[in-house]
C-alpha cells in the first residue's frame, strides 16, 4: 500500500496538469519555450506516473483496468471482474 502523500501528489500533479493544459498547448504552438520554462514543473504530462487506484502501487500498473497486477490477479481469481476469468487448457 503506498503512502497517502504519495497518491495525494500524483491527484494534485494531475490538477496541475489540467490546470494548464490550455496555456502550454498555446505556448507550446507559438514556440514560445521561456514562457513554458515558467509554468510549474508538475504541469507537464509527462511528470504523471500511472497508479493502481485501490492501493496506489506504482508499478505494474495495468492500463486497461486502472489497477496493478497484483490486485488483478486477485480480483479475476475471486470472479469479481466481469469477463475475465482464469485460463485453462
Amino acid at each position: 500500500m503506498a503512502k497517502e502523500s504519495m497518491k495525494a501528489r500524483e491527484v494534485k500533479r494531475a490538477k496541475t496538469v489540467e490546470k494548464y493544459a490550455e496555456k502550454r498547448k498555446a505556448l507550446k504552438e507559438a514556440g514560445d519555450y521561456e514562457g513554458l520554462q515558467k509554468l510549474p514543473r508538475n504541469a507537464s504530462p509527462v511528470r504523471m506516473h500511472n497508479r493502481c487506484k485501490l492501493t496506489g502501487r506504482p508499478k505494474g500498473y495495468m492500463r486497461n483496468f486502472g489497477i496493478s497486477r497484483v490486485l488483478f490477479r486477485e480480483m479475476a481469481n475471486k470472479g469479481l471482474i466481469p469477463g475475465v476469468k482464469k485460463a485453462s487448457w
